[in-house]
């Protein structure tokens, strides 16, 4: 009986010692056989992190291609942007033969998958993105998932420079859940190319405008482990051209006229009337800044505004 136990645990260990799942074998070229192969081996084991054992480490390669700056709201202090993001990682041990089973990809529901927990740690807002049901799964056990995220962050914003600020809002992906020993988050791409990505199929082209991308992979040490993550550094700039036409254009245009004004007799009737309407017309504009110029929460204030 004995002999019998140890058998059975020999078993079922030796999968383990060569990886997550097996190898598949498809009977034929056939969407149903290779199914019928993946529901035998993989989907029973969606539960678990898929490497050979628990102290091995996950590496999980991402990029961010931001693709629209929809807006930023200095009240607030967030920006609404939406992106795509791409992770990648490899199931332990899944393979099959291309030939044999008919393809060299196929997409699988997520819900049939073990998915990495990879949340933006800025977030403000739910995501009301499409979502995007189905990942790639590759015959070498690489997995694909890219899916839009519509993103209201949280960002600090420095007005003082208004309208030809820049602002520098961060990104931060990472695992809520899982320490650094379970999953590694590294970038699939440099800078650059994310970069040169982002301004080829960014969609909007309002007042700001995309300057550049940069990448940090940290570690965060929180009391009961250490996280990775990456950090992605969104560097936008106002487009002045509006705000010099609407504000800074009217504005010297009436601190001339008002300069200009003491010129004239003080005893002169056309002077009051000449005062009058610059008052006016200062109260127009005023009227006109405060729909154009930014709010804030905090005591900082534009320089265009004093």
């Amino acid at each position: 009986m004995r002999e019998v136990k140890t058998a059975g645990l020999i078993f079922i260990c030796f999968p383990l010692l060569h990886g997550f799942v097996a190898a598949l074998n498809c009977t034929s070229p056939t969407p149903e056989s290779l199914f019928a192969g993946l529901e035998k081996e993989l989907f029973p084991t969606k539960l678990l992190r898929p490497v050979k054992s628990f102290s091995d480490t996950l590496n999980v390669t991402i990029s961010m291609t931001l693709v629209g700056i929809i807006g930023v709201n200095e009240k607030e202090q967030s920006l609404t942007t939406f992106i795509w993001q791409v992770l990648e990682w490899y199931i332990d041990g899944l393979s099959w033969d291309e030939k044999e089973c008919g393809t060299e990809r196929v997409s699988i529901p997520r819900k049939n998958l073990w998915v990495p927990d990879v949340q933006i740690s800025e977030f403000m807002d739910e995501d009301k993105s499409p979502k995007s049901p189905y990942v790639y799964l590759y015959n070498t056990g690489r997995v694909y998932d890219d899916r839009p995220i519509r993103v209201v962050s949280s960002c600090r914003l420095l007005i003082y420079t208004f309208p030809f600020d820049r602002q520098n809002c961060t990104l931060t992906f990472g695992s809520y859940i899982h320490y650094a020993g379970d999953i590694t988050m590294l970038p699939s791409k440099t800078p650059e190319e994310d970069l040169e990505e982002s301004r080829e199929v960014i969609e909007t082209r309002g007042e700001w405008e995309l300057v550049d991308i940069e990448t940090a992979p940290i570690t965060l040490e929180i009391l009961d482990g250490t996280y990775s993550e990456i950090k992605y550094f969104v560097i936008l700039k106002h487009r002045p051209v509006l705000y010099v036409v609407n504000l800074l254009v009217p504005s010297c245009f009436l601190i001339t006229l008002d300069l200009f004004s003491f010129l004239l007799p003080p005893h002169s009737v056309d002077r009051g009337a000449f005062k009058m309407t610059l008052i006016l017309g200062y109260t127009v504009f005023l009227l006109i800044m405060n729909d154009l110029l930014p709010i804030t929460g905090e005591m900082t204030t534009p320089l265009i505004s004093e």
